[in-house]
């Protein structure tokens, strides 16, 4: 089967409200190991692989931070949100034959949970979980290996995300990457980073789909 032209979605913070549920829920992970940071820089780090973000938080590793925090996040789930726009921005996608990759190195199950939040039936082609993945982002290696899972081309492939990590990861992966303001970086930050074009949330990505990036990917390339 030839590579086809698609777009990789990250899910937490882009697609589905979660990224202040994973701010609190590392807070209290936190505090249950008598531990504490502030919330504002914990929050600055969410999209960052756990044991990064513990490291840079704290200035040592943490496994009992990181067990608790699953357990944390467990509780706060079902307070997750899809965000305006996102089921219907994978099926325009999908619809105008892109593929269409859910690229998460979240774990399995948590994934499972916002995937059918999502309720898109058949317009995800392929997903990435923590099992596809040993780096994280800022590693490019989720954006690797959603690539190979989806079979999309290199070159006519965008990645859509909502931090400043999605950036970096699909820069050195050699992928452009198109931002959302929903995870709480500013536009400034994500273009400063090298975000290709931003947008408020992806209800304003499907507004302007015609005359955005991934519409003209979709006309290239799909």
């Amino acid at each position: 089967m030839s590579e086809r032209a698609g777009i990789l979605f990250d899910v937490d913070g882009t697609l589905v409200d979660t990224n202040y549920l994973h701010t609190l829920a590392w807070s209290r992970a936190l505090r249950d190991v008598g531990e504490w940071a502030p919330m504002n820089a914990i929050h600055r780090l969410v999209g960052m692989g756990g044991d990064l973000l513990v490291q840079e938080l704290l200035g040592h590793p943490s496994d009992e931070a990181e067990e608790a925090r699953t357990a944390r996040y467990a509780e706060l789930i079902g307070e997750a949100r899809v965000f305006p726009g996102a089921a219907d921005l994978l099926r325009r996608a999908h619809g105008a034959g892109l593929v269409v990759v859910l690229a998460s190195s979240s774990p399995r199950d948590e994934l499972d949970q916002l995937i059918e939040l999502l309720d898109v039936g058949d317009a995800i082609d392929a997903t990435t979980s923590a099992g596809d993945v040993d780096e994280a982002k800022p590693s490019p290696e989720v954006f690797q290996a959603a690539l190979e899972v989806g079979k999309v081309d290199r070159e006519r492939c965008l990645v859509v995300g909502d931090s400043v990590w999605d950036v970096q990861a699909a820069r050195a992966a050699g992928l452009g990457c198109v931002g959302v303001e929903t995870g709480g970086f500013s536009a400034h930050e994500l273009r400063e980073e090298g975000a290709v074009a931003v947008y408020r949330d992806p209800a304003e990505v499907l507004a302007q789909w015609r005359t955005g990036p991934l519409g003209l990917l979709a006309v290239s390339g799909g």
